[in-house]
């Protein structure tokens, strides 16, 4: 990995809250993920009433939902993958709904994916788990 797909350090601009800073960076390796696999990133943190979508992306004639799960410390609270509950995979497909009524063509086919993001442990960098057809 690059650069890009560190942490900011702490008290570095847009280092922010670790939370949201560990989640942003997280978002920042999915795209860059993406893009290098022939993925089209079209929509970050696409919001309606509902909630939100982390990334929506093409590949090839598909429209991709993917949520993104970043940690930081997996042993400590989990598994980013653990953490996609099925109440979250409900809301994702949601959001998903208002998006295609909205945005895109309802016909076309879709997934829903989710793309895993560990910081730090034994190698620089991140670490990136893609589950594509996740739920």
């Amino acid at each position: 990995m690059d650069e890009r797909d560190k942490l900011p350090e702490k008290g570095a601009p847009g280092a922010g809250n670790g939370k949201i800073a560990t989640g942003r960076a997280g978002e920042d390796a999915a795209v860059e993920y993406l893009r290098k696999a022939g993925y089209v990133v079209a929509e970050r943190n696409w919001r309606c009433r509902l909630g939100e979508i982390d990334l929506i992306a093409r590949d090839g004639s598909t429209l991709v939902f993917v949520e993104v799960r970043s940690r930081t410390n997996p042993t400590r609270f989990g598994s980013a993958i653990e953490a996609v509950t099925p109440r979250k995979c409900r809301q994702v497909r949601a959001v998903a709904s208002v998006y295609l009524k909205q945005v895109s063509e309802p016909q076309c086919p879709v997934r829903f994916d989710v793309i895993a993001v560990t910081f730090g442990g034994v190698v620089a960098g991140a670490e990136i788990a893609h589950i594509p057809g996740a739920f």
